[in-house]
């Protein structure tokens, strides 16, 4: 059977796991969803709730007698691990892109790698059902991002194909409307080569790895030369040099949504073999007797650390099931298997980690998981990382891109400045203006927040790591100190009343508190310890107007990501599986002005 093996690229939310449901769904492996309004690939409770594509997935689909695997891959910059890997089993890949908005940052970094690679691009356009779309000019800004990134002429003669993923219909022109999407398909086979397949020894590099509880880690990759069958000796090549004997106990193809066991796999095809141990992402399965490795994946590196720590708060251990320093360190560990730009450096404090990764949303999913799986912990502020260059203090720099309207921009340019960004160009459309910047990593921490502020929630911004630059020097912090609980307690309404002029709150009245909790936001610098847990002294005297009803302002509900750009050095983010808390590191006053005394 004839084999195309493609990665679908697109931004976040431009409708790429919609447009695989539907290829499936030509594909006959469905007559339509079996459950109306469920996105088959986006199986992450996760992945459903925030519409975000975060772990790669394989499928394939039988067409006209040629086997189609799709690669379903994450399009934002800080899983950069996962797609790396991901584009090495491809030969082609449909670039997604909305008719509207057009190419954005993540689809860059995404596509860039493609390129690299020499992977032949199909570029699907979709919304073009939307009114405001403008399908031509987005098709010229597709061909000038990819001579801005290198493309050689084959590359830039790609095929385009219009349509609406979402009314399940696709055209080689825009305004002829379809009712199906077979000319995607037809597309694949004409423009995208089959695997090109060398001659010689068994050569597997081991691109991603699916974890099963029943048979362990299992590796999953492309067979780029040779065949492989069940039970057979391989050479396992490291990426360190060292070569280890094993071998493969069962082999799986991807078919439709599943895997089937198979005997045997010819050179061409994306396959899961069971059974060998200790293997590495980038290792190369190889012939038993004369092994010959292929190149490792290169990976980017990660460009953010957080301090994970055991929770210790007053409230530890009433929510989660695992709460204990080996619980976490045992689930840190789990996740580096199959986590590629994660790393986990211990601390000489047995209790906590250093934890390394790709920005704060990669940081952040690997928390959200955690605390739904029913862990409690503790984590600090995002720092990035500083490296040192030929003696020359360096620091990540991003590309940022902030779309916004026109009566905004100037303010928002102006935001970003003042943290080190530097404007590279202004693009006006209809009434928005699409702004590019290079910002520092530190400028970005916080910055969201910020920016929806100032633009009353109607900005959509994006960004990618370029590169290591040169130290640009200082950035303003948040001028804004804490409210900090004085007691242990449960929050009153009257209490909150009294202290409104003092800042805005983060909590409802009702609401436990502890000592040293963060309760809301001072309206000046430096924090301010107050008592939301005191109430009214009642008496048997009256006064007119002093019984009146509370009117409170309601309080400041933070994301697990906006809760970690937003907390200080000497804060922590306490998660557990049913809440968000703010607090100081230390809890009591006099040791807070005591680490004070010391730091300064």
């Amino acid at each position: 059977m004839s084999i195309r093996n493609i990665a679908i690229i697109a931004h976040v939310d431009h409708g790429k796991t919609t447009l695989v449901d539907k290829m499936l769904v030509a594909g006959k492996l469905f007559k339509d969803h079996e459950k109306p309004g469920d996105l088959i690939m986006d199986s992450n409770d996760l992945e459903k709730e925030r519409g975000i594509t975060i772990l790669s997935k394989n499928v394939s689909v039988n067409y006209k007698g040629t086997k189609i695997n799709i690669i379903d891959t994450p399009g934002h910059a800080d899983f950069g691990g996962e797609v790396e890997r991901v584009l090495n089993m491809a030969d082609g890949v449909l670039l997604l892109v909305d008719a509207f908005e057009g190419p954005m940052p993540q689809t860059r970094f995404v596509l860039q790698k493609a390129i690299q690679l020499g992977l032949k691009a199909i570029v699907v356009i979709n919304k073009v059902d939307k009114p405001n779309c403008r399908p031509e000019e987005v098709q010229e800004m597709v061909f000038d991002l990819m001579f801005s990134l290198n493309a050689t002429e084959e590359q830039l003669d790609f095929q385009t194909i219009y349509g609406s993923a979402k009314e399940g219909w696709m055209s080689d022109e825009w305004s002829k409307r379809t009712d199906n999407i077979t000319i995607l398909l037809d597309s694949i086979i004409e423009h995208i080569s089959p695997p090109a397949i060398k001659p010689g020894s068994l050569q597997l590099l081991i691109s991603s790895i699916v974890y099963s509880p029943y048979l362990g880690r299992i590796a999953v990759g492309r067979l780029h030369r040779g065949d492989i069958k069940t039970n057979q000796n391989v050479s396992l090549c490291h990426r360190d040099g060292t070569i280890e004997r094993t071998r493969v106990k069962e082999l799986n193809l991807f078919d439709g949504l599943g895997r089937t066991a198979v005997t045997h796999v010819q050179a061409g095809d994306i396959c899961a073999l069971i059974g060998i141990d200790n293997f590495d992402i980038g290792d190369t399965v190889a012939d038993y007797e004369n092994p010959e490795p292929l190149p490792p994946i290169a990976i980017d590196e990660p460009t953010m650390s957080m301090l994970f720590t055991i929770n210790n708060s007053p409230f530890f251990g009433r929510e989660g099931k695992y709460v204990t320093s080996r619980h976490i360190f045992d689930r840190l560990k789990k996740e580096l298997e199959k986590n590629l730009a994660l790393r986990v450096e211990e601390t000489p404090n047995a209790d906590s980690w250093n934890v390394y990764g790709r920005g704060v949303l990669h940081l952040s999913v690997l928390i959200e998981t955690m605390r739904r799986e029913g862990y409690e912990l503790q984590v600090g502020q995002p720092k990035v990382i500083i490296k040192t260059i030929d003696g020359i203090k360096n620091e990540p720099v991003e590309e940022l891109t902030i779309d916004v309207l026109d009566k905004f921009s100037g303010r928002v340019i102006e935001m970003v400045t003042r943290r080190k960004g530097e404007l590279l160009s202004m693009e006006k459309n209809d009434d928005r203006t699409l702004l590019q910047f290079h910002i520092p990593s530190r400028g970005i921490i916080g910055l969201r927040n910020a920016v929806l502020t100032a633009t009353a929630g109607e900005a959509i911004m994006s960004h990618r790591f370029i590169e290591f630059q040169p130290y640009k020097g200082e950035i303003e912090k948040r001028l804004n100190g804490s409210l900090v609980s004085l007691d242990t307690g449960t929050s009153i309404a009257y209490a909150i009343d009294k202290l409104q002029d003092r800042g805005r709150f983060f909590i409802y009245p009702g609401d436990e508190v502890y000592e040293g909790m963060v309760v809301g936001e001072n309206s000046r610098e430096g924090d301010l310890t107050i008592n939301v847990t005191k109430g009214k002294k009642l008496t048997n005297m009256r006064a007119s107007g002093s019984d009146d009803k509370v009117k409170l302002a309601p309080p400041i509900v933070f994301s697990l990501e906006e809760a970690l750009e937003y907390i200080q050095h000497d804060e922590y983010v306490e998660v557990t599986p049913k809440c968000i808390r703010l607090r100081k590191i230390f809890l009591k006053e006099h040791e807070r002005k005591r680490s004070r005394l010391a730091a300064s």
